[in-house]
């Protein structure tokens, strides 16, 4: 009698994804979508963590609004990754679920953006304290805007993958041309932060409860909805996915077991590589949040020395804020070229596992290099006796400079971890959507401990951003060193032939 050896739950038959790669050009067009997603993420970035301040929230809670996309992130990319792999919808597996986040986008960002009015509406004061109702409408907003952005992402990225074929090399160009549509994204997303007239093109977005920074922030939620629909409304008119039906997916878990259940079993079922990859993605992220999540509120207190509020100091944090919207502008551009160079970056240096390893000690040395420009600012400061001025050009320079060159490493971190996890997927037979799911939790803990560790670390240490900063740069050396001393390397590609480039 024949014994049959139990199927993981990580696998499914994906006709799609084991099929040549497709034409460039569809790939092209998928991955574009990441420059809607990405708009909409650079405006948090940069402005959102100024705002919650402005709704009244100190600076040592604001960290916490931040676990809203964490807590959604663990739950959501693992439950849509693993349905996406057995969607049976006769629009495809991914498709639906880029829609419903893509509506969910627009509904999100119009709570965010109208929070200040709405509770005004709902019996918020004018004045200077908190601003309960506010703040409860924007975390709504800003759990659902996470809820989207998982529910887009992850299936994004699984459809490039399913685009991709069994190519390596071509799941690589897929995710490093979805890492330069993030570099336009955030470009659009920063540069519209940081212009601050852009609410004249949307006269209606100033109100009594909402300033002129709050219209502002408003006017450019507008435009990174109505570019998300744009381009994904492209992508479903031109991309067309292969419906699977139920036999596609029979047998690919244990019938009538609960999914969570199976989760823990496709925990259990990982491989080493997806194991070593999880480890060194989570020390990679706990050296990228705190950056990401404080950086234009370390150029308004740190180097610009202000402070947020009204008064000489509050209008100095905002000329900071405003230097760092332009400074992750520049980041962007410097995102936006390096994806394009990781193929020929990562051959040059012997393998993408040693360019992702290298990059990390880079990323180590920026963040060591906050405290230099800091404490520079700091002691220029006390020298002028009670004045009140900005930095000098040569420390805004060095600031400036240390978001353009993090832009190299972020570059390798958007795109690498998920080709690696990609990859590893089709050596073990696991579907696309959930591998992919799982690797993103090795994003969102990190995002987790920093939101709820940073602001009272940062505050034991007598306040601003660099305790926090100093710990990552600790954590991006660790990173480093395990991708180059314990990740595998993944497997080598056979030539594309002329009609798998075309």
């Amino acid at each position: 009698m024949e014994v049959t050896k139990p199927v993981s739950v990580f696998a499914i038959q994906d006709h799609q994804s084991s099929s040549p790669p497709t034409p460039i050009w569809k790939t092209v067009v998928v991955a574009s979508i990441a420059a809607g997603i990405q708009f909409g993420w650079a405006l948090q970035l940069s402005l959102l963590t100024p705002y919650v301040q402005l709704l009244g929230i100190p600076h040592k809670w604001a960290a916490f609004i931040w676990l809203c996309g964490p807590i959604s992130g663990m739950i959501v990319q693992p439950v849509v990754g693993y349905h996406s792999d057995r969607c049976t919808s006769r629009f495809g597996r991914r498709r639906p679920f880029i829609a419903a986040g893509a509506v969910l986008v627009a509904i999100a960002v119009f709570l965010i953006g109208y929070a200040a009015d709405i509770g005004r509406v709902s019996g918020d004061p004018l004045n200077d304290t908190i601003k309960t109702r506010a703040v409860a409408v924007f975390v709504v907003g800003f759990w659902i805007l996470d809820v989207a952005n998982n529910m887009l992402q992850g299936p994004c990225r699984a459809l490039l993958a399913d685009l991709s074929g069994t190519s390596a090399s071509r799941t690589r160009m897929a995710n490093a041309l979805y890492s330069f549509f993030m570099a336009v994204g955030n470009v659009l997303g920063y540069a519209a932060g940081s212009f601050s007239k852009l609410h004249k093109m949307f006269p209606f977005a100033t109100t009594q409860a909402c300033d002129l920074y709050c219209a502002n922030l408003k006017s450019c939620f507008f435009l990174s909805i109505a570019l998300l629909l744009i381009l994904t409304i492209i992508a479903f008119a031109t991309v067309q996915e292969t419906p699977i039906n139920s036999a596609d997916v029979a047998g690919a878990a244990e019938a009538g077991k609960p999914f969570y259940s199976q989760m823990l079993t496709a925990f259990r079922q990982l491989q080493r590589p997806m194991w070593v990859l999880l480890v060194v993605t989570c020390l990679n992220w706990i050296g990228w949040f705190p950056f990401l999540l404080f950086d234009t509120d370390w150029m308004g207190r740190e180097v610009y020395g202000g402070t947020v509020g009204e008064g000489p100091r509050g209008k100095l944090y905002d000329l900071g804020v405003r230097a760092g919207a332009l400074g992750l502008m520049l980041n962007s551009v410097v995102l936006g070229l390096m994806s394009l160079g990781v193929e020929f970056f990562g051959r040059g240096v012997g393998g993408v596992k040693r360019l992702w390893g290298g990059v990390n000690f880079l990323l180590a040395l920026c963040l060591a290099l906050t405290v230099l420009v800091s404490k520079l600012a700091a002691s220029w400061r006390a020298s002028l006796v009670g004045e009140i001025r900005q930095p000098p050009a040569g420390i805004k320079a060095g600031a400036l400079s240390l978001f353009a060159v993090m832009g190299i490493p972020l570059a390798i971190t958007y795109s690498i971890p998920f080709a690696l996890a990609s990859i590893f997927s089709h050596s073990s037979g696991a579907g696309q959507g959930l591998s992919l799911g799982v690797l993103n939790l090795g994003i969102v803990v990190p995002q987790m401990l920093v939101s709820v560790v940073s602001g009272p670390w940062d505050a034991a240490f007598g306040g601003g951003n660099l305790p926090a900063f100093v710990v990552g740069a600790i954590a991006a050396a660790a990173s480093g060193l395990l991708a180059l001393t314990m990740l595998p390397s993944p497997p080598s590609d056979q030539p594309e032939t002329k009609d798998e480039r075309t």
